[in-house]
């Protein structure tokens, strides 16, 4: 079975989209097959990845409708042995359309059980809310991994998170756990973020990953070239940041196959 990761935090500028997109590309560059799902309506990690979202035909949307087969919807090989099942504008609508869907909250499971084994990591976007495509996302995945950005407020709205995982967890998804932490944005120079990074050990403790993203003109660029950070600029610190958090990952999942399909 493949591992699934759901990148989560409701409050956005936090790194989520980045640490999606590199952590995927990171596992493929294992040699690992991978698959990112685009979770969030502004399609950002669809773009990221230099697709252009207004010629989609098939999107994540039109597969929590349950109209289309989400190995239409899947691009191929985007970069090395990762695969994104790609958003579109349209997914803003799947929160009002999927109310009154039975088993509305499983249709993001349901489409990756059909998948799955082609893929030893699936890495869900996360949209920066906690609504129904959160609920959809957390549903489907083994574990959530949270950034958090190393700022003054770097911990406002944990609580809540932390309520949506455990109401998860308890009514829709017993497995669900903490894959861990990330502490994203950070600069060694800024005395705040030596702080901010106690108080965030100091709460979460053993669950907060040893890696540290730092903040970087290269990371920050990367999107705007359509390109993960290791195709963008391989020997910047950012890559070289989340090439050890794809590595402290692989750590704690040693049993997670190669797959052979592409």
């Amino acid at each position: 079975m493949a591992r699934r990761i759901a990148v989560c935090n409701q409050k956005g500028g936090v790194g989520k989209t980045t640490t999606a997109i590199n952590l995927a590309a990171g596992l493929a560059l294992r040699d690992h097959n991978v698959l990112l799902v685009d979770m969030d309506p502004q399609a950002h990690a669809t773009v990221g990845l230099g697709i252009d979202r207004s010629n989609l035909a098939v999107s994540v949307y039109e597969v929590l409708l349950e109209t289309q087969r989400v190995d239409d919807a899947i691009i191929r090989n985007c970069f090395n042995k990762m695969d994104l099942l790609p958003a579109t504008l349209n997914l803003a609508g799947a929160e009002v359309e999927l109310v009154e869907a039975p088993q509305r909250e499983f249709r993001l499971s349901r489409a990756l059980n059909l998948i799955e084994p082609k893929y030893s990591f699936i890495i869900i976007d996360c949209p920066p809310s906690l609504l129904l495509l959160t609920i959809n996302s957390l549903t489907a995945a083994n574990s959530v991994l949270i950034p958090v950005q190393a700022e003054y407020y770097a911990l406002e709205g944990m609580s809540r998170l932390l309520e949506t995982v455990n109401l998860i967890r308890a009514t829709l998804n017993p497995t669900l756990e903490i894959e861990g932490v990330l502490l994203t944005m950070f600069s060694s120079r800024l005395n705040l973020c030596q702080q901010v990074e106690n108080e965030v050990r100091e709460f979460f403790r053993e669950q907060v990953f040893s890696t540290v993203i730092p903040r970087s003109i290269r990371l920050a660029e990367a999107p705007s070239f359509g390109k993960p950070i290791f195709a963008y600029d391989g020997q910047s610190a950012g890559a070289q940041a989340y090439l050890a958090l794809v590595n402290e990952i692989l750590s704690r999942h040693p049993s997670e196959r190669k797959t052979d399909e592409s």
